[in-house]
């Protein structure tokens, strides 16, 4: 018998590992730049503008659209079936899954906000090249920046965990030690790209 649920978790969780936590590296490393000052960002920044406008319009359909999409759809399917209990048993996978879970309601919405204001209505509409001076001031209201600083964060931790539960979907750990052991790399993982992710937003307000 064909379980096409256990063939479509399995395909959200890949999805998520590789497409999905792909990008947000991505996106931490090019941003990260800004810590070496305006011109660093810029210059990352135009090595993707150099992309023909077709072949980067293809690949932000189709390796970035489609399976964010994908892991979306299905996540708030995955989300509601959830029962989260973290407040009944103290364990630290149980808080982890519960934050799991929160952090993906709470990324919905960040990033609907995130690609409607900056990808459609400045880069689409506006035709506003996205470069370090419109993030600065882009991120120079409080409100924005807690948001966003939130924002980077809950995805950090989405994938990191991801990583965690991946290995356990796909039978990479099996037992409780090699769990365990993947659990922490993956937390230690989580740490350093959050700890990166508050240097250079933080040298966006200096």
């Amino acid at each position: 018998m064909f379980h096409t649920t256990f063939y479509v978790r399995r395909l959200h969780s890949l999805v998520g590992l590789v497409a999905v936590g792909g990008f947000l590296l991505e996106h931490v490393i090019t941003n990260a730049r800004a810590l070496g000052g305006p011109e660093s960002l810029n210059s990352a920044l135009a090595m993707m503008e150099a992309i023909p406008k077709p072949i980067f319009l293809g690949l932000e359909i189709f390796a970035v659209a489609v399976p964010f999409l994908f892991h979306i759809i299905y996540g708030i399917y995955i989300c509601n079936q959830a029962k989260n209990n973290p407040g009944n048993y103290g364990y630290i996978r149980n808080w982890q899954f519960a934050l799991q879970r929160w952090t993906a309601w709470y990324l919905l919405f960040f990033l609907i906000g995130h690609v409607v204001y900056l990808r459609i209505f400045l880069k689409a509409i506006g035709g506003e090249h996205i470069n370090y001076a419109l993030i600065a001031a882009h991120l120079s209201n409080p409100i924005i920046w807690v948001l966003y600083l939130i924002g980077m964060v809950a995805a950090i931790f989405h994938f990191c965990n991801g990583i965690t539960t991946f290995c356990m979907t796909w039978g990479i750990t099996k037992g409780p030690r090699a769990q365990t052991v993947v659990g922490v790399a993956s937390m230690g993982l989580c740490a350093l790209l959050s700890l990166i992710t508050l240097a250079f937003m933080v040298s966006y307000l200096i």
